[in-house]
Formats: C-alpha cells, sequence, structure tokens
C-alpha cells in the first residue's frame, strides 16, 4: 500500500496594510515573566461586516488579549481582486486595528483571504499556529445552522491548529427556535 500523499490547495490573498499611526508596541522584558508572555501571543479573529463577529472582537479585545499579542484580523472574499470588497474590508480592518491598539495595546494584522469561508479559516490558523481563534456566530437558528451548515461549526471541527471560541451573538438566548 502507498502512503496518501496530502494535496496542499493554493490559495490567493492579500495582505491589508494598516494605519502607520498606531505606534509599534515595544517587546516586554519582566523577570518572572514566562516567554510566551514576553514574546506576545497570536491571536486570529476572524471578520466580516456583522453585527456578531464585531461583537466577537469585542469579545477578544476584553477577555483574551494582553500587552504584546499580535492580533490578527482574517476577512474571507470570493474574490481579492474585487476592489470594492477590498477597500470596504481594509475600511474595517483599518478601524479595528485603531479601536484594537486603543483598548488593549495590541499590535493588529489583517489579511483577506480568497476561497470558502471556514476552509480559509483553517488554513489560516494552520500558518499562524495562534493561541486561539476567535470567531462569532452567524445569527442563525439550531436547525437553519443544521440544514445550511456554518463557518463558525466547520472551524470547531475542522480547525486542528489551534482551540477555537466561538462567542454567541449579543441577542443569541432572544433567537426563535424555527
Amino acid at each position: 500500500m502507498e502512503p496518501l500523499e496530502e494535496v496542499v490547495e493554493e490559495y490567493s490573498w492579500r495582505e491589508v496594510v494598516l494605519p502607520s499611526l498606531i505606534p509599534v508596541v515595544p517587546e516586554l522584558e519582566l523577570e518572572r515573566e514566562t516567554g510566551e508572555r514576553r514574546r506576545g501571543r497570536d491571536l486570529l479573529v476572524a471578520i466580516d461586516h456583522g453585527p456578531n463577529s464585531k461583537h466577537a472582537y469585542d469579545w477578544a479585545l476584553v477577555h483574551l488579549c494582553r500587552l504584546a499579542d499580535t492580533l490578527h484580523l482574517v476577512h474571507a472574499v470570493s474574490s481579492v481582486h474585487n476592489d470594492v470588497v477590498y477597500e470596504t474590508t481594509r475600511g474595517l480592518m483599518e478601524k479595528l486595528a485603531v479601536e484594537a491598539f486603543q483598548v488593549a495595546l495590541v499590535r493588529t494584522k489583517a489579511r483577506i483571504v480568497e476561497g470558502d469561508a471556514g476552509k480559509a479559516i483553517c488554513r489560516e490558523a494552520e500558518r499562524l499556529k495562534p493561541a486561539a481563534v476567535v470567531m462569532g456566530t452567524r445569527g442563525r437558528s439550531i436547525f437553519q445552522s443544521v440544514l445550511q451548515g456554518s463557518v463558525s461549526e466547520y472551524c470547531f471541527h475542522n480547525c486542528k491548529a489551534a482551540p477555537v471560541i466561538i462567542v454567541p451573538g449579543k441577542d443569541a438566548g432572544e433567537q426563535s427556535v424555527i
């Protein structure tokens, strides 16, 4: 029996150049701190233009981020060559980067990736090896998610590089079952 070769899928992406107004956070050199703390961690936050994504981003800033961490914002699109989508997403990522620095004093990197959202997020997690992947829910009911699938559910089951934290939307308790 021959060993199976793993097929590595190529994908397109575009780095997002974030504003230079954000100063570089110096490396902290504290005696009692562990190496991970001194270097900081990489945290991946999957974002889109919806309110649940913003809520998950806010949750990550308040509950997960600490000094010297790097927040990686990832947004999946169908085509990275669509300039309207790129510019709209770049504007959102710039705003979030400024907020991340003001709230948690963390560095931010951003990337727009092409392809299926779940697969693209898992690929980015595999590339970065972050401490955690944070994402919001789409706001569907349980039945809709089961019938149509969900990006957060896909990442939860298929992302092997890091733990996936799914932050429920603000109105999660108020959603109807149907």
